[in-house]
């Protein structure tokens, strides 16, 4: 493979129709920007503060690619008890391709005091765990190197979490080297399970083995919990309002039981809406490793992994639900993140607050503010002052 130098040289100049500026929502973003934003600047205690958004979301353009696997699988059930004919419905949107959704994006950051995005896929089709090695390989490959080019084109303002075929673990191993290493990329997203396989499976031992050694954060973002699909229709897009958290809390409950961060210590792991379910209710994971012979046994309680090797961002709406995440693990493993663009999409389910969500937590020190909204962001993703 070329070097990082190499490959953004070549890139520049190539006429493929790939357009990096995909990454972002721009047919919603532009319709509720105005012209030009000043930018907002946040300053706690009389001291500027960088603010880094760790969940936020793009599109790369892979239709060409998977395009034969959706014609032999044109409808798929939704959770919601719905259907999805068209999964790239979103590609679809008129600005998505246009390099003006970057500005769109820059605009939205700038009027919600947000210095920087840690970008990542939107899981759903971006994730194709079904794919072959070597289609994976390819799928793998477009999206590295697009969000790439997005960080190198805003060096002040992006940052590249990347996907990974970590359905195919020896793959995923030499794609995370070659993404960190030449792509300057913080780390990697995947979903809270594989396939119907857990993160915990040994057959995954590579890709936390790898993650370990390169340093490298590790973003598990779940695409509903699939298992509860029949129970999940009717109202309340219970798919993603319960499915999803709920995703993220069996999952980091079989790293931590199955032993998997015991064997790798050294792994860092940011869970996507609050962590799920155990922000609440690590207690009881606690009491069962304690007290009952049905919990295997495990290193550390349960609840100190949260301590130790697990972050959960900011997304959980409210402020005492931020008020007690900090209570439970401590504001030094909370991490600002909003879920753009899904504010302004169909679902509304990101937080367009942007960092008022977090100055507007009375219970918080300043000292916790600004670790949440960018000092343990800055540190786990090797972004320098």
């Amino acid at each position: 493979m070329t070097n990082r130098r190499e490959f953004l040289k070549d890139l520049a100049g190539a006429t493929t129709g790939i357009f990096f500026a995909s990454c972002g929502l721009a047919s919603a973003a532009e319709s509720i920007q105005p012209a030009a934003t000043a930018r907002r600047e946040i300053a706690i205690g009389g001291r500027r503060l960088r603010t880094i958004d760790v969940h936020a979301h793009c599109v790369v353009d892979i239709r060409d690619l998977v395009k034969a696997y959706y014609d032999a699988h044109p409808i798929q059930s939704n959770a919601s008890g719905g259907f999805v004919a068209d999964p790239f419905a979103d590609m679809k949107r008129p600005m998505f391709m246009n390099p003006s959704s970057v500005e769109a994006r820059l605009r939205y950051m700038d009027q919600r005091g947000i210095d920087m995005q840690a970008v990542s896929l939107l899981p759903g089709y971006n994730y194709s765990y079904w794919a072959d090695r070597e289609l994976a390989s390819e799928i793998v490959q477009r999206q590295n190197e697009q969000i790439t080019q997005l960080c190198a084109d805003h060096t002040d303002r992006f940052v590249g979490l990347g996907a990974v075929a970590i359905q195919h673990p020896e793959l995923a191993v030499q794609q995370m080297e070659y993404a960190v290493k030449k792509l300057n990329l913080r780390g990697f997203e995947v979903g809270g399970s594989i396939n119907g396989e857990e993160l915990s499976a040994q057959r995954f031992n590579p890709f936390w083995a790898k993650a370990e050694e390169l340093g490298i954060l590790i973003f598990i973002h779940p695409d509903s919990f699939i298992e509860g699909a029949r129970r999940f229709q009717g109202n309340g897009v219970l798919d993603n309002v319960i499915g999803n958290p709920l995703e993220t809390t069996v999952a980091l409950s079989h790293l931590i039981f199955e032993g998997t961060l015991d064997r790798y210590p050294g792994v860092k792991i940011c869970a996507a809406h609050g962590g799920g379910y155990l922000g609440s209710y690590s207690g009881r994971a606690d009491h069962c490793a304690e007290a009952s012979p049905f919990c295997k046994p495990v290193k550390k309680r349960p609840s100190e992994y949260f301590k130790q090797q697990i972050y959960c961002d900011s997304l959980v709406f409210t402020a005492e639900g931020i008020r007690h995440l900090v209570a439970e693990f401590g504001a030094d493993r909370i991490l600002f993140g909003t879920d753009y663009p899904a504010s302004m999409s169909s679902n509304r389910m990101g937080d367009d607050r942007g960092v008022d969500t977090i100055l507007g937590v009375s219970e918080l020190s300043d000292f916790q503010k600004a670790d949440i909204l960018g000092r343990n962001a800055a540190q786990l993703l090797g972004i320098k002052s």
